[in-house]
């Protein structure tokens, strides 16, 4: 049966991974230059995400309307006083995890977290980045086990991050640090396995790509844990998508683990009192 021409549309519309970049707006790269050259400038520590990381460390690109910089919550704040000295809006869309830098219909990304306050980034992520050459300027981008944490809860209806992780082990080194990304993961790692089997199934020829232990020692905690009575576990739903799972929190009655996961992480930033935007940079807005 032929695709309808909704679903033709619909697909088109979606980013189609390729090995070749496309150009973007030069207005738009000049402001992708201007924030990176200023913030290397200051020595202010951040990390390239984003379609620039996944690029670096698979080939793979695609168009990307943002620039998305990873870096601690401390060292967002410091920032937007110098930002706003360059000339650039700036917006707390969530004070959880992300803000934005913006001149005209082009904005900057600056991400200190995941939305669920699951994650969050520390210094180690950016001592750990790659050096990199991102619109010329010199810089770093994620290392790998770090861009494969910061992907691993995306995975809602709108968009799914599954399979840039299968590429990130398609293409990871034999250095790649499996141990480190454990402890990225922590208590999630049935996510990590579950990313793992997604890769599995679609490169069942390079599964071993994953080290054996790896693999044997998640299935191994994965089966203990079958073995337990867990009838007395949180619901973990809304941490993964709280549209999607909406009802379980709004009508079955389940304890909604992702406000309390922020109203902690919100706590956390707000103890981080000598370091206040609204204090150090009046004119940076909160959306939120």
């Amino acid at each position: 049966m032929a695709a309808s021409s909704s679903t033709r549309e619909h697909s088109e519309s979606l980013p189609v991974t390729s090995s070749v970049p496309e150009d973007i707006p030069e207005e738009q790269a000049e402001l992708f230059r201007l924030v990176l050259t200023s913030l290397e400038e200051k020595h202010f520590p951040f990390a390239v995400s984003g379609a620039f990381a996944l690029r670096a460390h698979t080939g793979i690109c695609r168009f990307t309307k943002d620039l998305d910089l990873f870096m601690t919550a401390r060292t967002a704040c410091e920032a937007f006083p110098y930002l706003l000295e360059c000339g650039l809006e700036c917006d707390i869309c969530d004070r959880v995890w992300l803000a934005k830098a913006r001149r005209g219909e082009f904005f900057v990304d600056l991400i200190t977290g995941m939305s669920n306050a699951v994650i969050v980034v520390e210094d180690s992520w950016i001592e750990r980045a790659i050096p990199a050459v991102v619109y010329g300027v010199s810089t770093r981008v994620l290392a790998a086990e770090e861009l494969v944490a910061s992907k691993l809860f995306v995975a809602k209806r709108e968009r799914f991050d599954g399979a840039d992780i299968a590429h990130i082990f398609y293409a990871a080194p034999a250095s790649f640090d499996w141990e480190r990304l454990l402890q990225l993961v922590g208590e999630h790692w049935e996510l990590l396995l579950w990313s793992m089997m997604l890769f599995r199934y679609v490169y069942p020829g390079q599964s071993d790509r994953v080290p054996r232990g790896v693999w044997q020692g998640l299935l191994r905690r994965f089966e203990e844990q079958l073995g337990k009575d867990n009838r007395s576990a949180e619901f973990r739903g809304s941490l993964v998508d709280e549209n999607m799972f909406a009802i379980d929190t709004h009508e079955w009655g389940l304890a909604n683990l992702l406000e309390h996961k922020r109203k902690r992480r919100l706590a956390e930033i707000d103890a981080m009192s000598e370091c206040d935007p609204d204090r150090d940079a009046g004119a940076v807005r909160r959306v939120s």
